[in-house]
């Protein structure tokens, strides 16, 4: 049964991404004053690129064209093993941290390595500002995740999950600040401004999505929306698990959908509502930024040690 979960869960959220990348531009457009585009657009866009004929780089290699696949898939795994509408892994091989941090390291590694293998300048430049991001913000997932498994007893997020539901996680102050530092590093994972990949794919923030065509490039516009919906549903399952299933019953597993799908939403929405009010910056000076992020996932490991 919990392997049925998993799938359908995957499969959801996959159909959903596109849904809420969609009313994300929808926000952006109304705070702009212009119309915008509709809700459905990326559902579209994605089913016109599915047809479209494929055009490669003459210089690119076998790494671009597993890329597309590789990303998506990583995503869908992650997706599969979060403890979406139960308090409790559906594969919990995939629910581990360790591996959840991996899954998400390994696109990431990869959309840099297709940046290189392709024959522009402009990919490559692409890919490491995105390198560059990674190494910024990556210490502070991996150092929050770190006191909840200290602070739980174990590096399954499930179990992380429970704990916060049933109100068994602590040291709480700890707890509530690595929760305040996961939802800060969470909104640059998303790739939200100053933190964001730019849609141009002449701009080189686009990095190797430049170089794509066709289903490929359909592949990798879905990706993304996807990891932003990771991200977000990664931040609800540990640190806003209320309202999820506590059984297998059928009841249950619908509520705690209908409940996650609201919290994440909630979540889409503050995080456009502030990537809309903040401006674009350099790529030099984001730093002064995630060392905030990091600063404060420092301070709950400090509070952790400390007892409170």
């Amino acid at each position: 049964m919990t392997i049925v979960v998993a799938v359908l869960q995957a499969i959801l959220l996959v159909a959903l991404a596109p849904l809420f990348s969609g009313i994300t531009r929808k926000i952006r457009a109304k705070m702009h004053s212009r119309k915008g585009t509709g809700i459905l657009q990326d559902y579209y866009d994605l089913a016109k690129l599915m047809r479209r004929s494929e055009v490669r780089e003459g210089g690119s290699g076998l790494v671009s064209r597993l890329m597309p696949p590789i990303f998506l898939g990583c995503f869908i795994l992650i997706a599969a093993g979060l403890p979406i509408v139960m308090l409790a892994c559906p594969i919990p091989i995939l629910g581990d941290m360790i591996t959840i941090l991996y899954l998400m390291a390994l696109p990431r590694f990869m959309f840099a390595l297709a940046s290189i293998d392709s024959a522009s300048s402009y990919t490559a430049i692409g890919g490491i500002r995105e390198l560059l991001v990674g190494v910024l913000i990556e210490p502070s997932l991996i150092l929050v995740l770190f006191v909840m498994a200290i602070a739980v007893g174990s590096t399954d997020v499930g179990f992380m999950s429970a704990a916060v539901a049933n109100l068994q996680a602590t040291p709480l102050v700890a707890v509530v600040v690595a929760g305040v530092a996961f939802a800060m590093a969470c909104y640059i994972e998303m790739g939200k401004l100053p933190f964001d990949m730019a849609e141009a794919e002449q701009e080189i923030q686009e990095g190797p999505l430049a170089a794509y065509s066709g289903p490929s490039l359909a592949m990798l516009k879905l990706g993304v929306s996807l990891k932003q919906l990771v991200v977000a549903s990664l931040l609800v399952c540990i640190f806003l698990p209320f309202g999820s299933a506590s059984s297998l019953a059928p009841l249950d597993i619908f509520i705690g959908f209908v409940v996650y799908v609201a919290k994440v939403l909630a979540v889409f929405l503050i995080a456009s509502v502030i990537e809309n009010s903040v401006m674009r910056v350099r790529y030099k000076i984001l730093d002064r930024y995630t060392w905030f992020v990091m600063g404060i996932a420092s301070l709950s490991l400090v509070f952790l040690v400390i007892g409170i």
